[in-house]
């Protein structure tokens, strides 16, 4: 008899721990109360990527199409088609998940799940129908909710989270974001692309906090360029509804300020959504709303795992769906462990981020002796060619043994770059070791190599710097 696997939760996490383990022999069952893909395919990483490439179509040939001989009368865009191709894209993936469990022999169930016993969940359908599943093991992958936070003037008229900005019906004339991390950012790249106003205000002394702090200026001086205000060291204290709009009050180093908007985009993080999953009757373990795994992705209460969002300390999909992975590889008798070092954070704005490893800043701060290498994507021919020259590619590594410890990547194709920074951690890589891998002309890729040279022998591409 097969193992039965029960997976709560079909999101990135629950739908690849599914797969897994049905691809290891189990008999699988997901349930998933609402449409599969989670908040990642539904209201998270997919629609917000295919407003961000209508977007940036559309700023591409306002902004370079004569430099480069295209010309586009009485360009414009239309808000609705817009949207509406980011519904079917949506609904596409929708589908192509639901195929893919299909062709492995998962049967997905509708409704909500509570955790009954070790062994066993209680499932009430739509129609408050209740059905007892016993298993050998239980994948929880519940995910998470928009975290508002207790701010007066946050259930006015106007205010949205993320979730209400991916179906707006029409776009605002003028948008406040309150927080400055992916969510918040991405979407002033979207708004800013369309030429919408746009004032973010992120309570740390900068943006992007958890990314290199000399590639997240790359992108507040790009998006400052095109008109987004920033107010960091910032706090939003209220929001009152007006004639005008909006009026937001916040206390910013040198004095409060009081911009006016018909929209406030709410993007101050995420959290844990564990509700009525019955783990306190349990006794599972948990910390702040998250549950706790060990490294095996199994809690405290044997057979039972917790991938995503709702366990994880990295709120990403690419996250979720290994640590999906470990939890069905281990459910199913085959050992793995959850390696968080080469987790790559990607920002998918207008010029990309992304990152792996550690920053200048944690490098020096965990003792090493650091050493830098930058190639600029203006020194880049593809980059040239595309007209896409903001940025760097940043590489920080060890001065003793040339270890790399860290690749942080402005402007280009940065979230596709990022996988070789990836690789170079998980295989302990040296700068030598990048710099004798050939990359194909003329690619951006190119620029990586060159970041490396500069750590040490000085970029091929780059003037020789004048003796001191």
């Amino acid at each position: 008899m097969s193992k039965r696997i029960v997976v709560i939760g079909g999101g990135p996490g629950g739908y690849v721990a599914a797969i897994r383990a049905a691809q290891l022999g189990a008999s699988v069952r997901v349930v998933e109360k609402d449409r599969l893909g989670g908040t990642c395919l539904n209201a998270g990483c997919v629609p917000t990527k295919a407003l961000l490439h209508s977007a940036e179509l559309y700023a591409a040939v306002r902004r370079e199409g004569p430099t480069i001989g295209i010309f586009a009368d009485n360009l414009r865009f239309d808000w609705t088609a817009i949207m509406n191709r980011k519904k079917e894209v949506v609904n596409y993936l929708v589908d192509c998940v639901g195929g893919l469990l299909r062709s492995n022999g998962v049967e997905r169930l509708k409704g909500t799940a509570r955790l009954i016993a070790q062994n066993a969940v209680e499932v009430i359908d739509p129609d408050r129908k209740r059905d007892v599943i016993e298993a050998d093991a239980v994948i929880v992958a519940t995910g998470s909710e928009p975290a508002v936070p207790p701010i007066p003037g946050l259930d006015s008229e106007g205010v949205m989270t993320s979730d209400g900005a991916l179906s707006l019906d029409v776009p605002p004339k003028r948008v406040a974001i309150a927080g400055g991390g992916v969510i918040g950012l991405e979407f002033a790249s979207i708004f800013s692309s369309f030429g919408i106003p746009v004032v973010v205000v992120e309570m740390l002394p900068r943006i992007l906090p958890n990314i290199d702090a000399e590639i997240a200026g790359v992108l507040r001086r790009s998006l400052e360029g095109r008109g987004v205000v920033f107010h960091t060291a910032s706090r939003l204290e209220s929001v009152t509804r007006t004639e005008e709009g909006l009026r937001l009050r916040v206390v910013t180093e040198s004095g409060p300020v009081q911009p006016v908007v018909d929209r406030l985009l709410v993007a101050t993080g995420r959290r844990p959504y564990t509700k009525a999953l019955g783990l306190e009757d349990l006794g599972v373990a948990t910390r702040r709303g998250r549950i706790v795994t060990d490294a095996r992705m199994e809690t405290n209460v044997g057979g039972l795992y917790a991938v995503g969002d709702c366990a994880s300390r990295i709120m990403l999909a690419h996250v979720a769906s290994r640590e999906g992975e470990v939890a069905a590889e281990n459910a199913m008798g085959r050992p793995a462990l959850m390696d968080y070092k080469t987790v790559p954070g990607a920002v998918y704005t207008s010029p990309a981020v992304a990152s792996v490893g550690l920053s200048e800043d944690e490098a020096r701060a965990a003792g090493h002796d650091v050493r830098v290498g930058r190639f600029p994507l203006a020194a880049n021919g593809k980059s040239v060619i595309a007209g896409d020259v903001e940025g760097m590619v940043k590489i920080v590594s060890d001065g003793r043994w040339g270890e790399v410890l860290g690749v942080h990547i402005a402007g280009g194709p940065a979230t596709d770059m990022i996988a070789e920074g990836a690789l170079a951690l998980r295989l302990e890589a040296t700068l030598d070791e990048i710099v004798s891998t050939v990359h194909a002309h003329p690619t951006v890729s190119e620029a990586v190599g060159e970041a490396a040279l500069a750590s040490w022998a000085g970029a091929i591409h780059l003037p020789k710097p004048a003796a001191s």
